[in-house]
């Protein structure tokens, strides 16, 4: 990889992680409704790619799926387990989302592990309860769960999408902001009060937040991250994506002053050890880019 390229990487990586810290300071320093600015996210997503939303990639409904599990269900459970859950930690159980692909890739589309990809969805999964445990026990953060949940989601999007042909990079956007942006709308309207409030109070700051998330991270940053998948081995570029929860975690302690102690510094390094060695392995049914795509 040139050293440009490496640049442009580390780019996207600061990128996705900036988002996490901006997704927190929205739904929790702003008291913005999560699914209400899931739903804004979503709606400036479609509007922005709104040219490639047709022709629709088919069958119909598997389109409309992937949209709504990678979109609605994954950033949606994301922000609403950010109001309470750190971005630090968050950034660690969302990465739970590699080993469950793999896994349902076993399940759903007949790939075979061996044991070093094994080791590592172990690794993944113990190093995400390091980092939940607490002195107490297993600590099952409501917050952290939504994160898992949301990763779940995604990690099911990205089967379905696979099992698809011909949905371009930004035909996917646009899908995933045009599904989304109804589903999180009424779910919003149906759970959530003091919405339009909420977002007058925070002012253009917050609609600036909200153009970030959806315009730089979403159609910026994917689209240039697609391009270096393919311009080279995905085995050399996903495992580099490991860049982003590290600098979430840096961000968070400086930031939002995140609690983050040895115990959580050692879960979080088993954890991506564990993805490191999923990503870095053969896998022939599911690209490695799919296995990447959802980041906030």
């Amino acid at each position: 990889m040139s050293l440009r390229d490496f640049a442009v990487m580390v780019l996207i990586c600061a990128i996705w992680a900036v988002n996490v810290v901006v997704a927190k300071v929205v739904v929790s320093g702003m008291d913005v409704p999560p699914l209400f600015f899931g739903a804004l996210r979503s709606g400036a997503i479609a509007l922005a790619v709104l040219p490639w939303l047709l022709p629709m990639p088919r069958p119909a409904w598997r389109t409309i799926a992937v949209g709504l599990l990678m979109g609605g269900g994954g950033f949606g459970l994301m922000f609403v387990g950010l109001q309470t859950a750190s971005p630090s930690a968050a950034s660690i159980v969302s990465q739970l989302g590699v080993p469950m692909a793999t896994l349902m890739s076993v399940a759903l589309l007949g790939e075979r592990i061996r044991w070093r990809r094994g080791l590592g969805i172990a690794l993944a999964f113990f190093g995400v309860m390091v980092v939940m445990w607490s002195p107490d026990g297993i600590d099952v953060s409501t917050g952290l769960l939504f994160i898992a949940a949301g990763a779940f989601a995604g990690a099911l999007g990205t089967i379905l999408m696979k099992q698809m042909e011909g949905m371009s990079p930004l035909s996917y956007q646009a899908w995933v902001g045009f599904s989304s942006v109804i589903l999180l709308g009424l779910s919003s309207a149906a759970a959530e009060t003091g919405q339009v409030g909420a977002a007058m109070e925070a002012g253009w700051f917050f609609g600036a937040l909200v153009l970030y998330s959806a315009l730089v991270v979403s159609v910026f940053a994917h689209s240039v991250y697609y391009a270096l998948i393919q311009r080279y081995e995905a085995n050399l570029v996903a495992p580099l994506t490991l860049m982003s929860p590290l600098m979430a975690i840096g961000l968070g302690i400086w930031l939002t002053q995140d609690y983050f102690d040895l115990r959580m510094a050692i879960g979080s390094g088993i954890a991506l050890l564990g993805v490191l060695i999923i990503a870095i392995r053969p896998n022939f049914t599911l690209p490695k880019a799919l296995l990447f795509r959802n980041r906030v």
